[in-house]
């Protein structure tokens, strides 16, 4: 009996587009924005709330919104990656937990693009490949808006020419 072989797979090759960090950037600010808000109302409406306190929840506040919007976004796109090749979507994603998706041509049900306002501004958009996996759907995200379009028409094309069942 042999041992069996050894698969390695490559990592994605491709990355997100350059704006991604902006993207990402502003979504943690807006993220933060309502906690900084509450935090400062609460110091002016509730009487009485030691100042160190104040200084102590503030202090940690501004810490853990500076590492959000000025270190992770750069981390996020150290790690994001996405590739399609003739038969499978590959993806990298995440900043503290890495994960790897991989979803085979032959089970791609839809390709759907999506912009929200701030990718509209950034000129940027989502790819979400929905595939027959109860894992959900790939999603390849802070593309820029012609990559987003010729990734969409390149995955119809591959799917539409493949003979699999999508199940």
């Amino acid at each position: 009996m042999t041992a069996p072989t050894t698969v390695t797979m490559a990592d994605p090759l491709w990355r997100p587009s350059t704006n991604a960090p902006k993207l990402w950037a502003i979504t943690a600010a807006l993220t933060w924005a309502p906690i900084i808000v509450a935090e400062i109302v609460a110091a002016i409406l509730i009487p009485g709330l030691p100042t160190w306190l104040v200084g102590a929840i503030a202090a940690v506040t501004v810490l853990g919104a500076a590492v959000h919007i000025l270190m992770v976004p750069t981390w996020r796109y150290r790690v994001h990656r996405w590739e399609i090749s003739d038969t499978a979507v590959y993806t990298r994603t995440g900043w503290f937990t890495h994960e790897r998706r991989i979803a085979p041509i032959s089970r791609i049900q839809t390709v759907d693009t999506e912009r929200g306002p701030i990718d509209r501004m950034l000129g940027l958009a989502t790819v979400t490949v929905t595939t027959a996996s109860s894992a959900g759907a790939v999603k390849i995200s802070a593309l820029d808006q012609e990559v987003a379009d010729r990734t969409v028409a390149q995955l119809t094309e591959i799917a539409g020419s493949n003979v699999g069942d999508a199940t």
